[in-house]
């Protein structure tokens, strides 16, 4: 095919920008692209009938619960999803207080209220904090390898682990004690696979953990659910920019394509979608996740993608980190109680367990959030991380019901425990235009490939110009994997397309 001319403009001011995928980051970039009066030819391809992406509330139990993103992480004026939910008035007045953008957490959750141990005991919640204290003691140090050309070992996993075992030679408890202490240490280790959405510590790079950065503010979350805040978005949008129900199929790029309502122009790209329909452009913005990407970015691309976007692409890290709501008609719990650490005391993070998926799946859940009770009904919310997260998904409701059954009435010690009423729970990795939920920085990549991924295409300066941008949060190199670390990248490739266009604006023309 012959090259489009030019910068890649169409002959008419305004060029044709096509967004796929209606996470926050697509939403992010057409809210901002359609505030310029210079864009009005955009299209929002989103392959599901609904906006919000990895931002999912659903109804349930008489209230609301979050499928997906749970937190506003780091709620404060530089958090831009803060100030996004400030402004459309979905915050409650202590998560707007100045009190709470002020508390400096440091990416750490807070400790359990309860910890249950498998053998039906409380844990000593000093014991909990002493392990705590020392785990983030260490993981703190992680981040200090940054820049450093060499690191004593590839992962942060290996790194915990042989700090921990060289800080076990100072400890004076008897055996048990120390064998428990190494217990709750795996629960921490099991919680920091879910938050940086791992299977396990052993994959994260050490030398780019200190990539990631934390703002300041206490975790907050929406009280009508987070998927208003994504709402708020689309329906600031003119009409009829957003199409539903149109996963692409491929993206064909580098090339000189028509179409009949835009007689004599010729354009770049052309958006090919599952049920056939076609959309050419002058610009793409490409925010499809990345566990996606992995699976489909032989056939997605035509021609295919650089060979180092691919070789980035398949080296950086994605995983799964999902929820199991349990609803229950009492709860076990106190009335004050707000987070429940589950402790197995046959663990610990310095032996690896060999066994069936089946048999041990359970042991990665971390614990429970006790949510709001709501009319009648008391809600647990769990969390669970890695392929042991991905093996639940493929079990029936039925089953999961039965295990944590089984899994709670040994934890309190009460056979008799009434078995939950219900179960929700999510399956981002079964999802199709998820395949996981989040990312981060593996071992074999770097701060570098999340660049490389945000790259536009084509490179080197060829015309015509930005035909592929690239957003969503595994590009941005210091927020991946949350909703600020989306908004940002969605408003960076918009920001991109406008001050190109502004310079060719400016461009002097030839005398005629």
């Amino acid at each position: 095919m012959e090259k489009g001319g030019g910068k890649g403009g169409p002959s008419s001011s305004s060029p044709v920008v096509v967004v796929v995928g209606g996470g926050i980051a697509g939403l992010g970039a057409a809210q901002r692209l359609c505030r310029q009066s210079g864009f009005r030819n955009l299209r929002l391809l989103e392959a599901t009938d609904r906006c919000g992406g990895r931002i999912r509330s659903q109804s349930a139990f008489g209230g609301v619960i979050e499928i997906g993103a749970h937190w506003i992480h780091g709620p404060s004026k530089n958090n831009p999803v803060f100030q996004l939910a400030l402004e459309y008035g979905l915050l409650g007045e202590k998560e707007k207080s100045e009190e709470n953008q002020l508390i400096e957490i440091g990416g750490h959750p807070g400790l359990p209220s309860l910890s249950l141990s498998s053998s039906g005991k409380n844990v000593n919640l000093k014991l909990v904090e002493d392990v705590s204290n020392l785990f983030y003691t260490l993981l703190d140090q992680t981040r200090e390898f940054l820049h450093m050309a060499e690191t004593p070992v590839p992962s942060v996993g290996e790194y915990l682990k042989k700090e921990i075992a060289r800080h076990m030679v100072d400890w004076t408890e008897d055996e048990a004690t120390k064998n428990l202490k190494l217990a709750i240490m795996n629960t921490f280790f099991n919680l920091e696979c879910c938050v940086s959405g791992s299977h396990s510590m052993d994959l994260v790079a050490l030398g780019s953990f200190g990539e990631y950065c934390t703002l300041p503010g206490q975790d907050c979350t929406f009280s009508e659910g987070y998927e208003g805040l994504t709402n708020c978005i689309m329906t600031s949008l003119p009409k009829d920019v957003i199409l539903f129900n149109k996963p692409v199929k491929t993206i064909h790029w580098n090339g000189s394509y028509r179409q009949e309502n835009f007689p004599g122009e010729t354009f770049p790209v052309l958006v090919e979608c599952e049920g056939g329909e076609k959309f050419p452009a002058h610009h793409v913005i490409v925010t499809i996740p990345l566990g996606v990407l992995k699976e489909q970015m032989n056939t997605l691309f035509s021609p295919p993608l650089p060979r180092r976007k691919i070789e980035v692409i398949r080296r950086m890290g994605f995983g799964t980190n999902n929820k199991i709501f349990l609803e229950f008609e009492e709860p076990f719990w106190e009335p004050d109680c707000q987070q429940i650490q589950v402790v197995w005391e046959d663990t610990s993070p310095l032996v690896d367990v060999r066994a069936e998926l089946q048999d041990i799946w359970f042991k990665k859940l971390i614990g429970f959030l006790v949510l709001p009770p709501l009319e009648s009904t008391y809600v647990l919310c769990g969390f669970i991380a890695g392929l042991e997260s991905e093996f639940m998904e493929t079990l029936s409701d039925e089953e999961v019901l039965s295990s944590l059954t089984q899994v709670l009435r040994r934890i309190t010690g009460n056979p008799q425990l009434s078995r939950p009423r219900s179960v929700v729970r999510s399956r981002w990795h079964s999802a199709p235009y998820t395949r996981g939920s989040y990312s981060y920085v593996a071992v074999g990549s770097s701060g570098e490939d999340i660049d490389v991924l945000a790259q536009p295409l084509p490179a080197d300066f060829l015309i015509p110009q930005l035909q592929i941008l690239f957003a969503g949060e595994a590009t941005h190199r210091t927020y991946y994997s949350t909703t600020h670390g989306a908004l940002l990248s969605g408003w960076r490739e918009a920001d991109r397309l406008i001050s190109h266009w502004d310079s060719e604006a400016q461009q002097p023309k030839p005398k005629p």
